[in-house]
């Protein structure tokens, strides 16, 4: 898949005003994040399995789908898929705008907002990186949690543009865990990185309210199952 030449979306009119403090902050943190992530991820070594019905084997995900998974996994995940030109939903938030710099550097396009701000925006958006061939990815318990809560913004998105959802999750072996609220995973050089993806979940375009619901619940079990059968691929010492 080549890279996509998209630029990244940032609304008009809708830029942060950040403080110099702030500034030098952000140019600090996303240098130090893209340093980091490359230096690690440059190690690690990236297996991958899938339900049937969803990615064939040692493969890529199709370009028109909708890429649900858990925050914990930002670090290993952006390692894994650089230079696809994904399209990701960061928050508007000081903490999003320094995740949407650090992916940016490694060929993903960040898309600002989130379920509490700018969210009807974020999904047209996202909407029409869907149309131009990218993938749309989700961190989708975030930007606050709760950790392993999916919200609904996957399933609009599906209703709205027709594209299937493909739910993932990736396991580290050993990795350092955060006290932050996701328990994000660093994983630590040469780890194993298990990469396991769950079936299509298809949205019709004329979902009402109880469907809508159905497919949620269904988001939901299959990123539970994607977690627990990377895990155990793995084994015991994985997260």
């Amino acid at each position: 898949m080549q890279v996509s030449t998209v630029s990244p979306v940032r609304e008009s009119g809708t830029e942060t005003p950040y403080t110099l403090r702030q500034r030098i902050a952000l140019w600090w943190i996303s240098w130090l994040g893209y340093l980091l992530i490359s230096l690690i991820g440059s190690t690690l070594r990236f297996e991958f399995s899938s339900e049937p019905g969803g990615v064939p084997e040692g493969g890529f995900p199709p370009s028109f789908v909708i890429g649900p998974f858990w925050h914990r996994c930002v670090i290993p995940a952006t390692w894994c898929f650089r230079g696809h030109g994904m399209a990701v939903m960061t928050s508007r938030s000081f903490d999003g705008e320094y995740i949407a710099r650090i992916i940016e550097r490694f060929g993903y396009v960040a898309v600002r907002g989130s379920s509490s701000r700018g969210g009807s925006t974020a999904l047209l958006a996202m909407n029409r990186s869907l149309a131009s061939g990218q993938i749309a990815a989700f961190t989708i318990d975030g930007p606050r949690g709760p950790r392993y809560k999916a919200k609904p913004g996957p399933v609009l998105l599906a209703r709205m543009s027709g594209a299937p959802i493909l739910c993932f999750y990736l396991a580290v072996d050993r990795p350092w865990i955060l006290g932050t609220w996701d328990a994000m995973m660093v994983p630590r050089p040469f780890s194993r990185v298990h990469v396991r993806w769950t079936k299509l979940i298809h949205v019709p375009a004329d979902a009402n309210d109880e469907q809508m619901n159905d497919c949620n619940r269904q988001m939901q079990e299959a990123l539970e199952r994607a977690r627990r059968d990377a895990v155990a691929a793995l084994g015991a010492r994985a997260s």
